[in-house]
């Protein structure tokens, strides 16, 4: 039987369709790797959102993927200039959603903005914009298609990163104008960019909790390897993984 893998989603760019929006590239990764993808969206009207943490009583394991900026607020700070796009109701849904899970050690991957909304769940915080707050930093925003490693990281040796990957050195694409700054408590570094940009971390206290700032849904066909997150998440949340913890 497959894991069940949720995912949470947002509205789209247009509010007034009120569509839900995630790229068909995150779940045909969760089931590739062997789990079951559902949907895990914001509440609408009066709910209130910390009833959306119920949702984690019906999955094994979760996935935060990319999307629009987190909130400055959540962590602190007044929006800078360079902000972009917010959506309070997805801020709303995976802040307590992404703490709850990391109570109940629930299997977690975070993607680009899941990596950022993850880290400012823990208790960390974010350049808001590294053209603005992180002088020299190189491209982060490549121009090039979604499945092209624009620039290399460097994985710590000893992390889980390094096991799923195979190595201390990744090639990775990259779509990001925010990057973690100050790591969360309980969690740790365990990759850069070639200007010392974090683009992964972990809680090596957790059984499974990593986030990456690349897009590795975007990449595995051409690059097998990025598969292995997705099916590190599917395999930390099966159940006789769990039922051994």
């Amino acid at each position: 039987m497959r894991p069940v893998i949720g995912i949470t989603c947002g509205d789209g760019m247009d509010p007034a369709t009120e569509a839900l929006s995630l790229p068909a590239s995150y779940t045909r990764s969760v089931y590739r790797a062997g789990g079951l993808p559902v949907l895990l969206a914001p509440p609408r009207d009066e709910a209130d959102p910390e009833e959306a943490v119920q949702a984690l009583d019906r999955i094994a394991g979760l996935l935060i993927p990319g999307g629009v900026d987190v909130a400055a607020g959540i962590y602190g700070e007044a929006p800078h200039p360079a902000l972009g796009r917010v959506n309070p109701d997805l801020d709303a849904l995976e802040v307590p959603l992404i703490q709850a899970a990391l109570r109940r050690e629930m299997p977690l991957l975070a993607i680009c903005r899941g990596i950022q909304a993850l880290n400012v769940a823990a208790g960390g915080t974010l350049y808001q914009d590294l053209a603005a707050q992180a002088p020299g930093a190189i491209q982060h925003r490549q121009a090039a298609p979604r499945w092209h490693a624009s620039h290399t990281v460097t994985v710590a040796g000893e992390s889980r990163l390094a096991s799923i990957l195979g190595g201390e050195q990744a090639a990775v694409n990259s779509f990001h104008h925010q990057a973690v700054k100050k790591v969360a408590p309980g969690f740790v570094a365990t990759a850069a960019a070639p200007d010392g940009i974090i683009e992964a971390i972990e809680n090596p206290d957790l059984p499974f909790a990593v986030g990456v700032q690349w897009h590795p849904e975007g990449m595995w066909q051409r690059h097998p390897v990025m598969l292995e997150l997705f099916t590190a998440l599917v395999a930390a949340a099966s159940p006789a993984r769990r039922a051994a913890r």
